[in-house]
């Protein structure tokens, strides 16, 4: 096909977008401005330019609001069982089972994985960090291996995945062309994968720093500490660390046996509707608990600062998505207010596939870099865009499922993003509550990140 000026022009901001994260910038301003640029150049219109510039991100507000949505709702539902205390109560019968480094760095793992999987690693990070880091620090583990176990299992394991709640997925498979089911299921198994090997080979690496069990491990870890008042523990905060889990393992179950059992499928949509709808039920019921005569006012305020929080955590992801929107033929007419605009990157990919090497390989590992890559700004959710679109365009070349590149991809930005590799991330959380350096974490993931990352996606080539 015949390129545009307006398809050299997207190639440019797709760079310049890619040399903004390199140099640890924010990438919200270039996708503004290379939006309006290319809106002006297709059109001619300078105006239809700085329109084009809201309805990118308006069409990307558009699909991307149940994301917003569901981040709110579970945001809000922890807060609500914080202040009966549940939260605390949900993980406490671990702490028996911690009785040397050893198994505390199993659990710390396995309560993090389970937790971030339903309400994202944010609060997954100081709930682990507040009620299980102390004990296992006294049972002999060492607070940078306690940090690294938080950060693969929740920013890495869960977060990459994002199976439960599945904004990843949804933003992947929207660029790619594809369902968010089929990404979410491969990038379950992807996540997997990758973050078995990442934990074992951190296990090994750090295994001579666990000591034996003794008191003294914590008095030092906790000098100069400073300890918050918790929720005062009742009947109520019982009951509901009972009921919480016990009823999203029910919708765990359901959606397992809706997959393997029957010929319907819960695809993103619906999975996330499923537990955003168990989610508001349960914090009213919990309001209801709590203080009876103010559950409207209680619900109310939850919900509103769940949204500040999804917000806060995604607004900037909307004009960046918006730019890559427009790489796709499925969103370029919206944004543009025009049947004939082209889908920019597929255009790109599609002028240009005779010098792209037909190799499965190839393609999947260049996928997994440009995810990395895109993941150096810290979030690792605004380059899923890219990746999904490239996934699109380059997985028919290559002969590789789009969904198989998408899940690739989104490993790649995820992983490296979403804090196990990069210090200005999300890290930094996992970081204050461990008491270590970030960049100290950042050195010991290193080597167990890439290990997985590597040996995920050639798994993802021989089964997918």
């Amino acid at each position: 096909m015949d390129l545009l000026l307006s398809h050299w022009l997207y190639l440019i901001g797709v760079l310049l977008i890619i040399a903004t994260m390199l140099v640890r910038k924010n990438v919200v301003v270039p996708a503004i401005v290379m939006t309006f640029v290319i809106g002006v150049a297709f059109t001619g219109s300078l105006a239809t330019g700085v329109q084009t510039i809201f309805s990118a991100s308006l069409v990307a507000a558009g699909e991307l609001f149940s994301i917003f949505l569901i981040i709110a709702i579970m945001t809000a539902l922890l807060q609500g069982l914080e202040v009966i205390g549940a939260n605390q109560q949900m993980i406490k019968p671990f702490g028996k089972v911690m009785t040397n480094g050893h198994t505390s760095y199993l659990v710390i793992i396995v309560v993090t994985y389970v937790i971030s999987l339903f309400f994202w690693p944010t609060p997954a990070v100081p709930l682990v960090g507040a009620l299980l880091l102390p004990v296992a620090i006294r049972a002999g583990l060492p607070p940078i291996a306690g940090a690294v176990a938080i950060a693969l299992a929740g920013q890495g394991m869960a977060l990459s995945s994002d199976y439960m709640i599945q904004i990843a997925p949804t933003l992947s498979a929207t660029a790619a062309g594809v369902t968010a089911g089929e990404v979410a299921d491969r990038a379950l198994v992807l996540s997997l994968i990758a973050g078995v090997v990442a934990v074992t080979v951190a296990y090994f690496m750090l295994r001579g720093k666990i000591k034996k069990r003794d008191e003294r491990h914590l008095r030092t870890w906790m000098q100069g500490h400073k300890i918050e008042k918790t929720a005062t523990i009742t009947w109520k905060s019982r009951l509901f660390a009972f009921i919480v889990p016990v009823s999203f393992a029910v919708v765990i179950g359901y959606m397992l046996y809706m997959t393997f059992f029957t010929e319907t499928t819960l695809e993103g949509g619906s999975g996330a509707a499923l537990v955003g709808g168990v989610a508001l039920l349960l914090l009213i019921l919990a309001s209801s608990f709590y203080r009876p005569k103010q559950v409207f006012e209680n619900v109310s305020d939850c919900i509103i600062d769940g949204f500040l929080f999804a917000f806060k955590a995604m607004g900037p992801v909307i004009p960046i998505a918006g730019f890559f929107f427009l790489g796709s033929d499925d969103f370029s007419g919206s944004i543009l207010q025009t049947d004939e605009a082209p889908g920019f990157l597929f255009g790109l990919v599609e002028a240009g596939q005779h010098l792209i090497p037909e190799h499965a390989a190839w393609t999947a590992f260049g996928i997994l870099g440009i995810g990395m890559i895109t993941g150096l700004d810290g979030s690792g959710f605004s380059g899923l865009p890219l990746t999904g679109a490239l996934s699109g365009a380059l997985g028919p070349v290559a002969g590789v499922d789009p969904a198989t590149l998408a899940a690739i991809g989104q490993m790649g930005a995820i992983w490296v993003g979403g804090g196990t590799l990069i210090a200005w991330s999300s890290l930094v959380a996992v970081a204050g509550v461990a008491r270590v350096d970030v960049q100290d974490i950042v050195r010991a993931c290193f080597i167990p990140v890439v290990s997985g990352l590597v040996l995920s996606t050639m798994i993802a080539l021989l089964i997918f």
